[in-house]
C-alpha cells in the first residue's frame, strides 16, 4: 500500500520549501553536506517507515522502494539527482494526499445528515444538547432550516421536509401532527414539536453513517487481486533491478555505475501508487455516488457483483406493488349477506396486522368486541383460526380450506378450490369458514406502483426478471403480464421462495438480485448473491438483512444502482489497463536508458494523479 505520509503534519508544503532552499544552496555551492542535509529534510520519514516494516517484515513497499532507490544515487555520487528525486515524491505525495482527501471530503458531503445538536424541551423551555443525550419519550423542537436529529413522531406542527440526504429525491415531503420522521431530513419552512421514539445510537441517520463508514470494510475481488499483486509484483521488479546491473555488467561487461542508475530508475518508475490508491478510491466513490441516489451499498464486494446480474428477482408486494390493499369484492356463498361475511373476516383478522387483514378490518369500519373471539392462531402460510363466540372460523387463501393444517377441523365437504367465487379475479383472495360452513370470500386487491412499469422496462436490458411471491396464480399473472415480467411464481411460502431463488441461482451466468421488503423477505435476501431492501427508509431489518438499502420504494432505483455499479467497474478497469501498461511502457524505457530518474517521478506522479482523478467520475451519476 501506498502510504500517505502528510496525513498527521500540520503544513507539509513547509518541509518540502525548506528542503528545496537548502538543496539550491547545495546546488550553488557544490557542497556535499548541504546535498545530503536537503535529502534528509526531504526523505527522512520515507527512510524511518522503510526501517520500520523492514523490522516488521515487511519489505517490499514504496518506502524502500524509494529509500533503496536515491540511497543507490548517493551511493554513486549523484547527490543533485538524489536530493531531487526524494523532493518530486514528497511534492507527488503531497498532491496524490490532497486529490484523495478532497475526494473523501466530497464523498462525505454527499452523506452529511449527522445532525449537530437537538432543541431538547426541558420544564417549559428549549436547550441545545447533543443528539445522544436525548431519551426515548422527550420532547424536540425542529425549527426551519435545521436537521432532524432523531427518529419521531410529530407532536405539534405541520411542515416541508427535505428527504433529499436520505433518498435522493429533491421533491420535499409534506408532514403533519402524527406523522413519523426520521433524523436526517432538513426542516424547510415550519417549527415541529417531535416526540422522540429512537436513540440517537439506534436512529436512522446513525444506522446510515455506520453503514457508510463500514462500507470499505467489504473489498471487492479486483481489490483483493491488487493487494496480492503488490505484495507479488513489488520483490519481482527489486529482483529484475538487480539483474538489469548484474547481467549487463558481469555478462557482459557493462559500465557497473550506468547500469546501476538505470536499475535505480526502474525501481522508482516500479512504485505501485496508481493501483493501490486509484482502485479502492474508485469503488469508494462508487459508494458515495449510490448514496447521492439514496442507495446504500454496504460494501465495494456488492457492486462488483451488481454490475454483472443474470436474473432480478422482485417480491411484488409492496415491492413492485404499492403494498395498499384495499376490498374490492365480496362473494357471499348461497343464503349469507355481505355484511356477515366481512363482520366474520374482521373478526378473524382481528389480532392480525398483515396489511391485508388491516384493509379487511378497514372495510368493516365498526368496533370489535374482543371479548368474543378467542384462541387465535396463525397456520403458516395460509391463514389464520380463531373461535368466535366458540365457534372456530378460518381464514385464508385457497389451499387454507384443503389442508387447514394440525388440529384445526373445516368441517365435512368444504371444497373451497372449486367455488366459482374465487376464479378470474385480480387481486389476493381470503376465505371464510365458520363452524364448517363456507360463507365466501373477499378479494383484495393492491395497485402496481407507476415507477415499476419503467424500472422493469430498463431492467430487462441487463438481466432476466423473475417476481416470486405468495400470492395466488390469478393475481400473479395479471401482475407480470401488465409489467412484462420473463417468469413468475406464486402460491409461493417463505420457505419455498428460498428454494426457487436457489434453482435461478443453480442456472446462473452471473450474479442473482433479489429485491424484496427486507423484512418478511429476510431469508431469501440473504440466499440471494445481493439482497436489496425496497423501501428500507427508517426499517431495522430492511438495513440488518440486505446488502443494499434503496432508501425510497422506487424500483427504478434498481436499474442506477447497476447503472453506478457498471460504471465504477468500467473506471477501475481503465485505471488497472492504464497503470500497468503505463508502467511497463516506462520501465522498459527506464531499463534501456531512454528516462532519467527524475522522470521517472514524474512519470510516476503523473500516472498516480490521473487514475485518482478518473475514479473521482464514479461520483457523478
Amino acid at each position: 500500500m501506498c502510504e500517505h505520509h502528510h496525513e498527521h503534519k500540520s503544513n507539509p508544503l513547509i518541509r518540502i520549501g525548506l528542503a528545496i532552499v537548502v538543496f539550491s544552496i547545495a546546488w550553488t555551492m557544490h557542497n556535499t553536506i548541504l546535498f545530503l542535509t536537503a535529502y534528509l529534510i526531504a526523505g527522512y520519514d520515507v527512510l524511518l517507515t522503510a526501517l520500520k516494516n523492514i523490522i516488521k517484515g515487511q519489505v517490499f513497499d514504496e518506502n524502500f522502494l524509494m529509500g533503496l532507490a536515491t540511497l543507490g544515487a548517493i551511493g554513486i555520487k549523484e547527490y543533485p539527482e538524489a536530493v531531487m528525486v526524494m523532493i518530486l515524491y514528497q511534492i507527488g505525495e503531497y498532491l496524490q494526499h490532497r486529490a484523495v482527501h478532497k475526494s473523501k471530503k466530497s464523498i462525505s458531503a454527499l452523506m452529511d445528515i449527522r445532525p449537530d445538536y437537538a432543541n431538547l424541551e426541558k420544564e417549559g423551555k428549549y436547550i441545545k444538547v447533543s443528539p445522544d443525550k436525548v431519551n426515548i419519550g422527550d420532547i424536540i423542537l425542529v425549527k426551519t432550516g435545521e436537521k432532524i436529529p432523531l427518529d419521531g413522531i410529530v407532536e405539534e406542527g405541520n411542515a416541508s421536509v427535505d428527504t433529499s440526504a436520505l433518498t435522493g429525491e429533491s421533491v420535499p415531503v409534506n408532514i403533519k401532527t402524527g406523522d413519523n420522521v426520521l433524523s436526517g431530513c432538513i426542516n424547510k419552512n415550519g417549527v415541529l414539536k417531535i416526540r422522540v421514539t429512537k436513540l440517537f445510537r439506534e436512529s436512522t441517520v446513525s444506522k446510515i453513517l455506520e453503514l457508510v463508514e463500514h462500507a470499505a470494510s467489504k473489498k471487492t475481488r479486483t481489490e483483493n487481486f491488487i493487494t496480492r499483486f503488490a505484495r507479488i509484483y513489488t520483490p519481482v521488479v527489486v529482483i529484475m533491478a538487480l539483474a538489469l546491473v548484474l547481467i549487463p555488467t558481469l555478462g557482459f561487461g557493462g559500465v557497473f555505475n550506468i547500469w546501476l542508475e538505470r536499475a535505480l530508475t526502474f525501481l522508482v518508475i516500479s512504485c505501485p501508487c496508481a493501483l493501490v490508491i486509484s482502485v479502492p478510491l474508485g469503488f469508494f466513490a462508487g459508494i458515495g455516488g449510490a448514496s447521492k441516489k439514496g442507495i446504500l451499498v454496504k460494501g465495494s464486494s456488492y457492486l462488483e457483483l451488481l454490475s454483472k446480474p443474470y436474473a432480478i428477482v422482485f417480491d411484488k408486494t409492496g415491492t413492485l406493488t404499492k403494498g395498499v390493499f384495499k376490498v374490492t369484492k365480496l362473494s357471499p356463498a348461497c343464503g349469507v349477506d355481505e355484511n356477515e361475511l366481512l363482520e366474520t373476516a374482521a373478526y378473524a383478522e382481528y389480532f392480525s396486522n398483515h396489511p391485508i387483514a388491516l384493509s379487511i378490518k378497514e372495510a368493516w369500519g365498526k368496533e370489535i368486541d374482543e371479548s368474543r373471539i378467542s384462541n387465535p392462531h396463525e397456520i403458516a402460510g395460509k391463514g389464520v383460526c380463531v373461535e368466535i363466540d366458540g365457534v372456530t372460523v378460518l381464514a385464508g387463501g385457497v389451499n387454507m380450506g384443503v389442508n387447514p393444517g394440525a388440529g384445526v377441523n373445516t368441517g365435512a365437504g368444504v371444497n373451497i378450490e372449486n367455488n366459482s367465487s374465487v376464479q378470474n379475479f385480480n387481486g389476493t383472495v381470503v376465505n371464510i369458514v365458520k363452524g364448517g360452513k363456507y360463507l365466501g370470500s373477499i378479494v383484495i386487491s393492491d395497485e402496481i406502483k407507476e415507477d415499476s412499469f419503467s424500472a422493469i422496462k430498463k431492467l430487462k436490458k441487463f438481466a432476466k426478471i423473475v417476481m416470486l411471491t405468495g400470492d395466488n396464480k390469478e393475481s400473479a399473472s395479471h401482475t407480470a403480464e401488465e409489467l412484462d415480467i420473463d417468469e413468475f411464481y406464486s402460491s409461493l411460502l417463505p420457505e419455498d421462495k428460498v428454494t426457487k431463488l436457489e434453482e435461478i441461482i443453480l442456472s446462473k451466468k452471473g450474479s442473482v438480485i433479489f429485491a424484496g421488503d427486507g423484512i418478511n423477505d429476510a431469508p431469501v435476501l440473504t440466499r440471494a448473491d445481493i439482497g436489496i431492501a425496497m423501501g428500507g427508509l427508517g426499517s431495522d431489518a430492511a438495513i440488518e438483512a440486505a446488502d443494499i438499502v434503496i432508501m425510497d420504494d422506487k424500483p427504478s432505483k434498481i436499474y442506477d444502482a447497476v447503472c453506478i455499479a457498471k460504471k465504477t467497474m468500467r473506471i477501475v478497469k481503465q485505471n488497472i489497463v492504464f497503470a500497468i501498461g503505463v508502467k511497463i511502457l516506462f520501465l522498459l524505457l527506464g531499463a534501456f536508458g531512454f528516462m532519467t530518474m527524475w522522470g521517472a517521478v514524474f512519470a510516476d506522479v503523473g500516472v498516480t494523479l490521473l487514475a485518482v482523478l478518473n475514479s473521482l467520475r464514479a461520483l457523478k451519476v
